[in-house]
């Protein structure tokens, strides 16, 4: 961070407070009901994910191209819950509402960056579908192991790049007035809102956060199945386009599960009391990560495919075993 500063010159001098003070949830009545409910989530969260990272890794079967991005979704739900709700239990239920500046700005990007990742999952996820249907005879040769391995690692090199260079224009605020962050994170925006100097780079920079968060995966999105929607009017057969559907329906219920509460929260945010503001917002940070794996289990055919062969595997194992002790 201190590049930022250094690029400015030796003479400027800015107002860092030793600590911000996280307030989000105080005052929400019963809200230690909601904690609890919060940690049931992570655990769970942490479980289902690491499960279904254990099932691709176990099942030959799974080492598609197309399960390296699920494979990644699980991997970023486990590492963006774990780096999101222990913090936020710590500050609220035990009361640790100060937090260093340092601290913040770390909390921040471990949380802006897994965010991101989330959203650009469903992206990859999107182009593997729009191959798979509306270009069938170019799958295997447009979707390879390293063609998903060089889109995974782009989207993680451009996401840590923006979000460094977004807390690093932190570092160029003085914060003269307020500490008081009125979010149940180190909120990017609510951050740069308290500075008393010039804002507008960081703000700039909070639209470009915005846009790889939530714009371009979306409008990305709605165009991938915009073409799909246009691929399947070509198929004759009710069968057939119903077939291709049905692959999309994990996908799609990703995508409404982690962008429709966003999206109500932003277009209701006037007419909405804070404090549920900040409910809402806080599950849509934690609520995508739980279901994911549910609906992949429940609704892709190839992992419950997957989950059944290796629990007869484990089952005929157990039954030689008993074979073996009574002989």
């Amino acid at each position: 961070m201190e590049f930022f500063n250094s690029a400015l010159g030796k003479n400027i001098t800015f107002v860092r407070p030793a600590y911000f003070i996280i307030s989000g949830f105080i005052g929400i009545p019963h809200v230690k009901y909601y904690y609890i409910f919060l940690c049931f989530l992570y655990i769970f969260s942490v479980l289902a994910n690491t499960a279904v990272m254990a099932i691709i890794c176990l099942d030959p079967n799974l080492r598609t191209p197309k399960y390296i991005i699920v494979f990644n979704l699980a991997f970023t739900d486990v590492f963006g819950n774990s780096a999101l709700v222990p913090k936020v239990l710590d500050v609220f239920l035990f009361n640790h509402h100060l937090i260093p500046y340092n601290d913040c700005l770390t909390f921040l990007f471990f949380c802006y960056t897994c965010l991101s990742m989330q959203s650009l999952n469903l992206v990859a996820l999107s182009y593997d579908r729009l191959i798979a249907i509306g270009y069938p005879l170019q799958y295997h040769v447009k979707i390879t192991h390293r063609s998903m391995f060089c889109v995974i690692a782009s989207f993680w090199l451009s996401i840590v790049t923006v979000v460094l260079i977004a807390a690093g224009l932190l570092t160029r605020l003085s914060f003269c007035q307020s500490v008081v962050i009125r979010s149940y994170f180190c909120d990017h925006g609510q951050l740069f809102r308290l500075a008393c100097n010039d804002t507008s780079p960081t703000a700039i920079m909070a639209v470009l956060l915005l846009t790889l968060i939530l714009w371009f995966p979306l409008v990305f999105i709605v165009c991938t199945y915009l073409y799909i929607s246009y691929a399947l009017s070509k198929v004759t057969t009710v069968q057939g386009r119903l077939k291709a559907l049905k692959t999309c329906t994990a996908h799609l219920s990703l995508v409404a599960i982690y962008f429709i509460p966003i999206l109500v929260t932003f277009m209701l945010q006037k007419n909405i009391h804070p404090n549920a503001r900040i409910i809402n917002l806080s599950l849509t940070s934690v609520f995508p990560p739980t279901l994911n794996p549910i609906i992949y289990v429940l609704q892709t055919q190839e992992i419950k495919e997957s989950v059944r062969k290796l629990l007869k595997i484990r089952k005929k194992s157990g039954i030689k075993v008993k074979k073996v002790i009574i002989t």
